[in-house]
This record gives C-alpha cells, structure tokens and sequence, in this order.
C-alpha cells in the first residue's frame, strides 16, 4: 500500500508536474534575467573565489555558504544518482540533467536573493532565511510556509539523509565488505559530533572538505577523460540521440523512450543541484551582508550549480559512459564503482567509496542544516525543540544505512518533489521583486560601483518587520553584529 502510494505520487510529480514546471520556471526567469547565467558567469566566479572574508558569529561569509550548499548538492546525486538515471533511461538523460542545471542556474539566482531580502535573526543572532520566511514575509501566507518547512524537513532532515547513508553503506560493502551495521553507526556517531555545535561548525567542517574532495573527483575523472579520449565525441552523441529518442526511432518506442529520459535526468538532477526546490536557499540566507545586497549571494548560488551538475555530474556520467557494458548487474553506486575500477583498475573502487564517504557524509550535515532552519521557523526561531530533531535524524540515518535503496530513493523523489512544487509557486509570485533587485544589483555594477541596497526603492519592503535590509540602517546592522559578537564571546568566557 505505501509503495503504491510513493509511486503514484511519484508518477503525477514527475511524469507531469515538475517537469513542466521546472522548465518552465527556469526558463522564465532566463528570459525575464536576460540570460544571466551566461552574461554574469565570470562575475559569479568571481564573487565566490573572493567571498572568503566575511562573516562570524552572526553569520557565515559568502564561502562558506557556497560549501555548505554545495556539500549538501555533492553526494548521492552525483555519484548514485547520475547512474540510477543512466540505468532507468539510458545515455540521454544525461542531457536533461545538463539543461535543468543551466536553466536551475536563473532560478537558484531568484530563490537565494529573495533569501536574503527576507532574512531574520534568530535569538542567538544567527541569521535565518529561506523559503518558509518569503512565503510568510513576502506573500503573507504563514500557511505555505508552514507546509514547505514541513516538506523540507520531512525531505532534508529525514529522507536524503536516509538516502546519503544507504550510498554509504553500499560502497563500503562492496568494496571493503564492510557490515552495513557497524558503518551505520559509525556515521551516525560523526555526524552527531558536527550537528551538536550547530551551523556554524557544519559551515566550518564544509569549508574545509567541499573543495578537496570535488576537486580529487573532478580530476579523476579528466584522468578516465584523457585515457579514453578518442571514444569521447562517440559518447557524446550517444547522450544526444538518445535524450530524443534517436537511437530508439526503429523500435517504434521514441516518445516513452524521450519522457523517460527527461523523467531521469530532471529528477536526478534537480536531486543533484537542488535548484527550485529551495534547499539552498535556507542556507543562503545565512550569509553575512557582504557586498552590501541581496543578489550578491544569487550569484553564488548560481555558480553553485552549474558546479554541482555540469562539472561534477558529467564527470561522473563520463567515467560510466566510457566504459561501456560495466555489466547488467550493476546499479546505482555500484555501477559507478564498476566503471572507475574497468578504467584504473582495483583502486578505483576503493577510491569510489572514500569520495563517497566524504561527499554523503558532508551532504548529511549540510542537509541538516537546512532542516534546522526550518525547525527554527516552526517554533518561532527558538532553540528547544532542537535536541528531539537531532535525535531522529541521526535515526533516519541509521535506517537509511540498513534499508533497500529503492524505497529510499522513491521516498526521497516525492519529498523533493513536494518540496519543489511549494517552492517554485512562490517563485513566480515574488518574482517581479527578486527580478527588480537582481536588477538593481546590475545595474549599479555596471555604473562601476560596489552595489549597495536600499530598501526604500522597493514599496513592498517598506512595512516588512522584523528583516535585516529594512529594519535598520546598515551601520545600526553593524552594531547589531558586534553586539550579537559580544554576547557570544562573554558566554564562552
């Protein structure tokens, strides 16, 4: 009955749902944005590789929100989850992956500035943000942001850290024969030694992994690249015959064969870069005003995703492709591993496993850092309800290490798809103002100034309370920090 059910809902999110409607969407704000993955590209590399400075015990610098998200966006879905899709639809889902990710660029810019424009501080002075608080501040439907948050723990706090422990526990069997027990409390025993000292130690253990192991991945796989580089442009066409159905066209079977591709590579991608679905922006918001404007994080965000899924997702997609028939046996991460092991021999699989303990254990983390905003949401940005949280997700993941991976992973495509649906109406609502402020930003960095924001050119944030943008100036914003600074300091003293 409940596999029933999680197929169902599966069937109506992905089959027709979300499908249209994170084209759609991102498509949309591509238009209305001018294209702005492609015209600010350089400009978002650049704002994340000098994002550094910043931040503090009011809120984390502009980096260190780029490797929480991304820690959260670099796990399963890159490594599993490119080969579940691969497995399900073929070669061509690739290509949908790749154009939900460009597209999701846009959005992930609209989602994580209206973060910031409706940020809060909560009791200790942490900054807290996301989509629950534009849904409520913005629209003024306490309601929807209620429901999303319940959809983001459910997803975030509960089911993909389920699915990041399965993956895990998966290559660590195969590769090492490892009991799936003693790995599951293992992880479970780490991870509650980050999550107990809250979102500033997750930002700091990210900060530190994040870039090492997306950059050993990714030159791995310029190795496999470099080794087969004459079956490269074959591959290549491969993925596009058969995103549309091309290799399929004698069969009589083009139009399934086509949905199917596009169902696996926007679930799996979109499961991979979070873009629409409002994950990241529960993070973005925790930024410190640095540059001084909401878009500044946008771009961040931006770049975040087109790193998550056209550099590392293709990697991955290009140490399959490349070798061929692995095996009708293998699934999921173990095709993964098959793969790099045909290409570089034994090694490859143990180093599968090692990235993908670095990858899914830092996903669990960063995941439960956007479920805790959320809880913060739900109990009016108090702390208490914090412990009884901590404790069933550190549950779910013990499940998720024991349980099969195919419940696990239906599961975690109808909360995210839940999640993603709640999301993306509230997009295209305040849209006209995310649009604007994106805009303002533009405009002042192409006037060649350090963009600033000034609330007072927005009537819809002029009776907003409660928000960091207009409820101060920006040097009384300065003094709420060194106080808020002050006060944390004398407590650890």
């Amino acid at each position: 009955m409940i596999e029933t059910t999680i197929n169902f809902l599966n069937a109506l999110l992905w089959g027709k749902l979300l499908v249209y409607g994170l084209v759609g969407a991102g498509l949309y704000f591509t238009i209305r944005l001018a294209f702005i993955q492609l015209t600010h590209f350089k400009h978002s590399g650049e704002i994340m590789l000098k994002s550094r400075q910043g931040g503090g015990q009011s809120g984390l610098s502009s980096f260190q929100v780029f490797c929480t998200s991304m820690a959260a966006r670099v796990g399963a879905g890159n490594m599993a989850g490119v080969a579940v899709a691969i497995t399900a639809a073929g070669p061509g889902a690739v290509f949908w992956m790749w154009l939900i990710a460009i597209l999701g660029m846009a959005t992930a810019m609209v989602e994580s500035t209206l973060a910031q424009v409706y940020k809060v501080r909560d009791e200790d002075g942490q900054y807290r943000g996301g989509p629950s608080y534009y849904m409520e501040k913005g629209l003024g439907q306490r309601w929807m942001g209620i429901l999303f948050s319940i959809f983001l723990i459910i997803a975030f706090g509960l089911v993909f850290n389920a699915v990041q422990a399965n993956t895990i526990t998966g290559a660590m069997t195969q590769v090492f024969g490892f009991d799936p027990t003693y790995v599951g409390i293992g992880i479970v025993i780490v991870s509650a030694f980050v999550i107990m000292g809250g979102l500033n130690k997750v930002a700091k253990v990210s900060e530190i992994v994040v870039p090492i192991m997306a950059l050993a991945y990714i030159l791995i796989a310029f190795v496999v690249v470099a080794m087969n580089f004459e079956k490269l442009p074959d591959v290549f066409m491969l993925v596009i015959k058969s995103a549309f159905g091309l290799q399929e066209a004698v069969a009589g079977g083009v139009a399934y064969t086509i949905a199917q591709a596009m169902q696996a590579g926007i679930a799996r991608g979109l499961f991979s870069n979070e873009a629409g679905m409002g994950s990241a922006a529960n993070v973005a918001a925790s930024a410190s005003p640095n540059p001084n404007h909401p878009a500044s994080q946008g771009f961040v965000q931006m770049m975040g995703v087109f790193v998550d899924t056209i550099v590392i997702c293709t990697a991955t997609a290009a140490i399959i492709l490349l070798a061929g028939d692995v095996g009708s046996d293998s699934d999921g991460i173990k095709l993964t591993i098959d793969a790099l092991t045909q290409h570089v021999g034994p090694w490859g699989g143990g180093f599968v496993a090692l990235a993908i303990l670095l990858f899914c254990f830092t996903s669990i983390i960063a995941n439960y850092s956007y479920a805790e905003t959320n809880v913060m949401y739900l109990s009016g940005n108090s702390k208490k309800a914090l412990p009884i949280f901590r404790v069933c997700v550190l549950g779910m993941v013990m499940f998720g290490a024991v349980a099969k991976i195919g419940l696990v992973w239906n599961l975690a495509d109808v909360s995210m798809g839940l999640m993603a649906t709640v999301n993306i109406i509230a997009l295209l609502l305040l849209s006209g103002l995310a649009i604007r402020v994106i805009n303002d930003y533009r405009q002042q960095l192409k006037s060649g100034e350090t963009p600033t924001f000034d609330a007072s050119k927005f009537p819809e944030l002029s009776n907003l309370e409660g928000g960091i943008w207009t409820s101060k100036t920006v040097e009384e914003e300065a003094k709420a920090q060194a106080k808020a600074v002050a006060k944390a300091e004398a407590a650890n003293a």
